[in-house]
């Protein structure tokens, strides 16, 4: 069972998230709502995938996560955001983001091309849900399916 993080400052929209995945088969570690609270969690229970808020509580971006982590946290990275973030997130920062509003099947879709990405799977453009995008190397070159 894969685990995942989850850092969305929106209350409800977490527990909404947590209890899909979870329907989905996978183990949610911890709901994060801050840049703070994300990094401790990521650092403890070592997940495979997180879902990031970009903009997060107390002013943090999900950005920022990343680089505070133990090296020893390698998970995949999908940022989700109601703002397109190809000229704001390279690959440095995670491996794709999908733009709010999403489904939550979408949303599922999303972490399997991820998850697939971080085991250096073959993920095809034809298979992206609706408003996912790869991150790139530099910004604004994001590949997507819309």
């Amino acid at each position: 069972m894969l685990k995942v993080l989850v850092a969305e400052d929106s209350v409800l929209v977490a527990d909404m998230l947590e209890d899909f995945l979870t329907f989905k088969g996978y183990d949610v570690c911890g709901l994060a709502r801050s840049v703070d609270e994300a990094v401790l969690l990521a650092n403890r229970c070592e997940p495979d995938l997180a879902v990031l808020d970009f903009r997060l509580a107390g002013g943090g971006y999900g950005s920022q996560i990343r680089p505070l982590l133990n090296d020893k946290v390698d998970m995949g990275i999908l940022y989700v955001s109601g703002d397109p973030l190809m000229d704001k997130l390279t690959k440095a920062d995670g491996d794709a983001y999908i733009q709010k509003p999403y489904g939550l099947e979408d949303l599922c879709r999303a972490l399997n091309i991820v998850r697939k990405i971080r085991a250096n799977s073959t993920v095809f453009p034809a298979t992206f849900p609706r408003s996912f995008r790869l991150l790139v190397s530099t910004a604004g070159e994001g590949e997507n399916a819309a």
